[in-house]
C-alpha cells in the first residue's frame, strides 16, 4: 500500500495527478486549508476587520469555504455572516436550505435565508414556466443575474465588506472558455480571484477556492465529515456551462494540468484585455432599485420589466 508523500506514514486517499503528490486524509485536509489560506493572502482577498458574507447554498464548495473562513473568524481576523438564496426550485432547494442551516448553526455563524419570491415576487420555476413561450433564455441566465443582485443587496444590509462565493477551479475555467467561445471579451475582464468597483454600492466578490478542483472540494468535505447537499440543480444539465464543463472534464482525463494552464494563461493576458477593452460606460445607479447598473436599469430590473 502506498504511503503519504508528506508524512510518510498514513495510507493514501488521493493522488494529485497534476503534481503526482500522494496524500493521506489528514495531510490532504491540512494542505488544502493551507493552499486556500495562502491564496487569500497572495491575492489579498481579505484583510483584518472585514465582514465577509458567504453565499451558502449548502453544496460542497460553499460549505467548504465557510469551514475554512471560520478559521480566520476564530482567530478574530474577520467576521462572518452566511446567506442562502431560495430560488424556488421545487424538489431541489429545500434540502440545500436545511443543510446550509445545520452547517451555519454548528459553527455559530449568523445565517439568513432569502428568496426570489421576496425580492422579485416570483420564483425560478414560475419564471421558467412563463418564459417558455417568450424566449429561449436558459434558467441559468436568470438565476445568475438575480442571485448576484440579491447577494449585493444582502451584503449592503449586513454591512459586509466582501462577498465570498464557492467558485472552484472547474467553475473558473468553464467561465473563461464559455466567454471566449461566445465572444464576450468584456466579461472576460471581470473574471478573477476578486471582482471590485470604485462604485460604493458594489460589494467586492472573492473566490478563495479558485485554484481548488471540484474533485478536491468533494473529497475535502467527505474527509472532513461535513454534511453537504450533493444533488445537482435540475436546470443545470442542459446549459451551455454544463456542455463546456463536460468537455473540460473529458479533456482533463488525458491532460490533468489543462485547467491550471488555462487559468495561468488567462491570468497573464487579463491585464492586456483590461487595458484594451476597458469598460467605456460609467457605473451608474439603477433608476428602479438603486443598485449598481451599466445603464438606466440593472439587468435584474430589466428582467423584472419583461415579466410584467
Amino acid at each position: 500500500m502506498y504511503k503519504c508523500t508528506k508524512c510518510g506514514e498514513s495510507p493514501v486517499i488521493i493522488r494529485r495527478k497534476a503534481s503526482g503528490q500522494l496524500l493521506c486524509k489528514e495531510c490532504f485536509i491540512d494542505s488544502t486549508k493551507e493552499k486556500v489560506l495562502r491564496d487569500i493572502r497572495k491575492y489579498e482577498l481579505i484583510k483584518k476587520g472585514d465582514k465577509v458574507l458567504i453565499a451558502l447554498s449548502g453544496g460542497k464548495d460553499s460549505v467548504m469555504i465557510m469551514n475554512i473562513l471560520d478559521i480566520l473568524r476564530r482567530r478574530n481576523i474577520i467576521d462572518l455572516v452566511a446567506v442562502t438564496i431560495d430560488e424556488g426550485i421545487k424538489g431541489y432547494r429545500e434540502d440545500g436550505i436545511k443543510i446550509a442551516r445545520k452547517n451555519a448553526d454548528k459553527l455559530g455563524i449568523k445565517h439568513r435565508i432569502v428568496s426570489f419570491n421576496h425580492y422579485f415576487n416570483k420564483n425560478l420555476d414560475e419564471m421558467m414556466k412563463e418564459q417558455k413561450e417568450k424566449d429561449s433564455r436558459h434558467a441559468c441566465t436568470y438565476c445568475g443575474v438575480l442571485r448576484r443582485w440579491i447577494l449585493n443587496r444582502v451584503a449592503q444590509e449586513e454591512d459586509a465588506t466582501k462577498i465570498a462565493t464557492g467558485h472552484n477551479l472547474d467553475d473558473e475555467t468553464q467561465s473563461i472558455i464559455m466567454n471566449y467561445l461566445e465572444g464576450n471579451l468584456d466579461n472576460l475582464t471581470r473574471i478573477g480571484p476578486k471582482s471590485e468597483s470604485n462604485y460604493h454600492k458594489f460589494v467586492p466578490k472573492i473566490k478563495p477556492l479558485r485554484e481548488i478542483t471540484e474533485k478536491e472540494a468533494g473529497l475535502y468535505v467527505i474527509a472532513s465529515n461535513l454534511e453537504v447537499h450533493l444533488a445537482s440543480c435540475p436546470y443545470a444539465g442542459d446549459s451551455f456551462r454544463g456542455e463546456v464543463g463536460r468537455f473540460i472534464k473529458n479533456l482533463s482525463e488525458t491532460h490533468p494540468t489543462i485547467m491550471y494552464s488555462t487559468l495561468r494563461g488567462f491570468d497573464k493576458i487579463k491585464p492586456i484585455l483590461k487595458r484594451e477593452l476597458s469598460m467605456k460606460g460609467v457605473m451608474s445607479v439603477c433608476k428602479q432599485c438603486g443598485e449598481p447598473a451599466a445603464g438606466d436599469l440593472c439587468k435584474a430590473c430589466t428582467f423584472s420589466e419583461e415579466w410584467r
